[in-house]
């Protein structure tokens, strides 16, 4: 089926190789909007799928009001493609969803209808807004795992589910592109630091897990994720947050030391050899950290250098550190008695410079 009249809304489904779901969504998609006599239509902006996608979309199209979008010339990125998708829509109001029905369709006409309630509305699909909810067969650690995702996104907005990939806005309240910084997939996190909405509606519904494919999260991502949020984080706080997340890294630094500090003792080493060993560690994580989070925007030189870099600038520094902590712990029974604080004394002589960091 065509698109024979001007669509009331746009669904912009970023996908990919999500070839396996796209008859199921088409389907559903096209049964609530007929319930509802929305005139609607359907861009799947789709990043490169090396699967279906592009054929099984193509076909649908002679069956729904659906048009197949294909970003060339960049690097492949979900919420760049909804960034597509956004400036291809025809109606001015836009519904973002996923494509695996872990977003129940039936909710895009409340969504809509929230929009008419005044300029400058984002409405948000919230697992956390009262009478929402999530899978129930999630195991423990990907509930710790979104969690805390959600808790670090808290304090840039005032919406209980700020990571929610289902939301509908007005094409007219969206910020200029120029303004949006995307880096992975919480797009609409993204729009909601960076736009001037003047509130967030918060829908309730029923997140599942999807039933076919595979998700599309990992350990780059969740990196990504890291590295969006200091965007954002400095978009909203400035130098204080710059402050913060450094301070954060370096912390985190100490944690890696100190757990590899008492393991390397309780396997039988010489608490001297252990503190020997242990910055090493600890510092290599910071120095790892820093590359990809605090500077990750930034142009820099290739690893092996850098890491000649940050060895040649830690060691003069490890030196004196180490050699306080001996100093103390074979001279002073208050240091010997409670050897952590030798250790924290002069802590950071050795930690890596920036330009260790950046080119």
């Amino acid at each position: 089926m065509s698109i024979t009249s001007e669509p009331e809304v746009s669904v912009i489904v970023p996908t990919y190789r999500e070839a396996e779901n796209l008859s199921a969504l088409c389907a559903a998609l096209d049964g609530v909007m007929q319930a509802g006599d929305i005139a609607y239509e359907l861009l799947i902006v789709d990043d490169q799928s090396p699967d279906e996608t592009i054929r099984i979309a193509t076909e649908l199209a002679d069956e729904y009001p659906l048009r197949l979008i294909q970003p060339v010339g960049r690097d492949r990125d979900l919420s760049l493609s909804v960034l597509d998708g956004f400036e291809a829509a025809e109606s001015d109001k836009i519904v973002v969803m996923d494509a695996d029905l872990s977003h129940p369709v039936d909710v895009i006409p409340e969504l809509v209808r929230e929009l008419d309630a005044g300029p400058g509305v984002l409405v948000a699909g919230s697992r956390y807004a009262p009478g929402g909810a999530f899978d129930r067969h999630w195991s423990f650690w990907r509930f710790l795992n979104s969690w805390l995702a959600t808790s670090l996104a808290r304090p840039l907005t005032d919406c209980r589910d700020p990571m929610t990939g289902f939301f509908a806005v007005r094409k007219g309240d969206l910020p200029d592109t120029g303004r949006l910084r995307p880096i992975g997939y919480k797009i609409a996190l993204e729009i909601m630091v960076r736009g001037d909405f003047s509130r967030i509606v918060e829908v309730p519904i029923s997140f599942r897990d999807r039933s076919i494919g595979t998700s599309k999260m990992n350990l780059k991502q969740q990196f990504n994720y890291l590295r969006h949020l200091r965007r954002l984080y400095l978009y909203r706080f400035g130098g204080l947050a710059e402050f913060v997340h450094y301070g954060a890294v370096g912390l985190s630094g100490f944690v890696v030391d100190i757990c590899v500090y008492y393991l390397l003792q309780l396997v039988g080493l010489d608490h001297r050899i252990a503190r020997l060993i242990s910055f090493w560690p600890a510092v290599s994580w910071n120095w790892a950290l820093n590359r990809i989070t605090t500077f990750g925007d930034r142009a820099r030189r290739p690893r092996g250098h850098q890491w000649m870099e940050f060895v040649m600038a830690s060691c003069i520094g490890f030196a004196f550190n180490w050699g306080i902590y001996v100093t103390l712990t074979s001279n002073f029974h208050f240091f010997d008695q409670y050897r952590l604080l030798a250790l924290i004394s002069h802590l950071s002589l050795a930690s890596p410079p920036p330009a260790c960091l950046t080119s």
